[in-house]
């Protein structure tokens, strides 16, 4: 029997009976995927008054799978950028100079798509030539007639001074220290993100010796307009469970949870992609003293509990998932996705893919970088201005030096990576983070930048640092708009 005939039969069979279909209901019942005559007499069965069958009748006899909605709605999905097959780590000194080498190459090539970018000179070459008054034999000078140079290198250290601020600056053919010295300059140099790659267009001091800031260039994303779906359906996106946590929210999770399986939410029925942004479980031995705020006293437990709540998103939406800190496996950057070990049968849940810190994903052409965000600890120490209760402001700073851990040696462990994984070749629509519990949402340059929240309540720590987290709260994108908006489960 074709689906035309089950619908017509299971309508007749309705009528037959004095009941009248809601055209809501009667659209679900033509994504049915259960037997839907026998759907319509469970209803009648259960109706105790002749009336018009509803939505909400079709709900209480079939399961949340057996709905297909919006069926039309185009659902590709792609894997752009995974880090967990490229990880390839190296050892001690060797390793770190690889990884470091692999960030200024990437990180000039991106520089290189700026018109200034074709005066770039090497520092030795520019000392030479500032030192001696001259250019060697063989040696062609770059300055622009002005007596100014263009030069791009790591950005090793950064020192505040009376009269301005040095950077200090490595292009693997020397170091070499310039002052920004004016307003708009001192400006631009303090927002810079320690190890990060910099251009900087710089001239002989006029007074004395030392080298003057004119102009400083981060990577930075070029002003863009977002790919947007075809079509309209929703990703939603959240991050930090903390699952095993006594702080771990888990009212409002399954709350959270059962809204995703309604059938009659006109939101809901266009969700089809799920974000979750690493923290999924709290861990063990993540910080002194932490078995105290534990449900859960081990690991295996806490993905065990974490797997059965994830089992209940509904097998049409995709969801994608990635480590945080807390997660098993290694805590160094990039991660690599959960160990199949320590998984908690998560990878047994068809509908979710476990992806590598960080991983780009794209979906109905929409492309989400999701990381989920060890490094804004150190932007936020590093950056003045810069606080935990706008996060989104710290996700800037690395959207415009194009990497997502650019600090090295504070609080984001990195791992010496033959290549390095944390830059931002490809230009997201979106970036997806999470890790400082505070939900914040921002457009730069084109690029929606989410940070997520977390379904965690505050902490012991979190009271003492002055951290208001804002939990129990769901991102959701319209794709197709690329516009945001919250879902609130607290209270409710």
């Amino acid at each position: 029997m074709t689906v035309q005939n089950e619908i017509s039969s299971a309508l007749s069979y309705a009528i037959s009976k004095g009941y009248q279909i809601h055209p809501d209901a009667f659209a679900m019942l033509k994504g049915l995927e259960a037997d839907v005559l026998k759907t319509i007499q469970d209803i009648i069965k259960q109706k105790k008054t002749k009336s018009v069958i509803l939505v909400e009748d079709i709900r209480k006899v079939v399961r949340p799978d057996d709905v297909t909605l919006d069926s039309p709605a185009q659902q590709d999905t792609k894997i752009i950028m995974d880090s967990s097959p490229n990880v390839n780590t190296g050892e001690g000194v060797d390793g770190y100079a690889f990884l470091f080498k692999s960030r200024f190459e990437k990180t000039v090539k991106i520089l290189a798509q700026r018109p200034d970018s074709k005066r770039i000179s090497k520092i030795s070459m520019v000392k030479q030539h500032v030192r001696n008054g001259n250019v060697q034999a063989g040696e062609k000078s770059r300055d622009n007639g002005a007596g100014r140079y263009i030069v791009a290198g790591l950005l090793m250290s950064r020192r505040s001074k009376k009269n301005g601020i040095d950077l200090e600056v490595d292009d693997y053919t020397g170091l070499m220290t310039a002052t920004a010295m004016s307003e708009d300059v001192r400006k631009q140099v303090s927002a810079l993100a320690l190890d990060q790659v910099v251009m900087m267009e710089i001239e002989p001091a006029k007074a004395g010796p030392g080298l003057i800031i004119k102009n400083v260039y981060s990577p930075d994303i070029p002003e863009h307009l977002p790919v947007k779906s075809k079509s309209e359906v929703y990703a939603v996106l959240i991050s930090d469970l903390h699952v095993g946590s006594k702080y771990f929210m888990e009212k409002e999770f399954l709350q959270f949870l059962d809204w995703l399986s309604m059938t009659d939410d006109d939101v809901v029925r266009k969700i089809k992609f799920l974000c979750i942004g690493g923290d999924i479980i709290d861990g063990i031995g993540i910080f002194p003293n932490q078995d105290k705020e534990l449900l859960e006293l081990d690991a295996a437990s806490q993905m065990a509990h974490v797997t059965r709540l994830l089992a209940k998103i509904p097998k049409h939406i995709k969801t994608f998932i990635i480590p945080g800190n807390h997660d098993p496996g290694r805590r160094a950057l990039p991660q690599p996705a959960f160990p199949l070990k320590d998984s908690g049968g998560i990878y047994g849940l068809e509908n979710c893919t476990m992806l590598g810190n960080p991983a780009m994903v794209e979906l109905n052409g929409v492309k989400i970088l999701m990381y989920h965000g060890q490094s804004l600890d150190d932007v936020i120490a590093t950056t003045p201005g810069l606080s935990y209760s706008k996060p989104a402001e710290a996700m800037k700073v690395l959207l415009k030096a194009r990497h997502l851990s650019p600090n090295y040696g504070g609080r984001t462990p990195m791992a010496p990576e033959s290549e390095d994984m944390m830059v931002i070749s490809e230009v997201p629509d979106i970036l997806h983070s999470g890790h400082v519990h505070v939900l914040d949402i921002d457009q730069y340059r084109g690029t929606l930048v989410v940070n997520s929240g977390a379904w965690q309540a505050q902490t012991k720590f979190q009271q003492t640092m002055g951290i208001m987290p804002t939990p129990g709260i769901a991102t959701v994108v319209n794709l197709a708009t690329m516009q945001p908006f919250l879902q609130d489960f607290n209270g409710q």
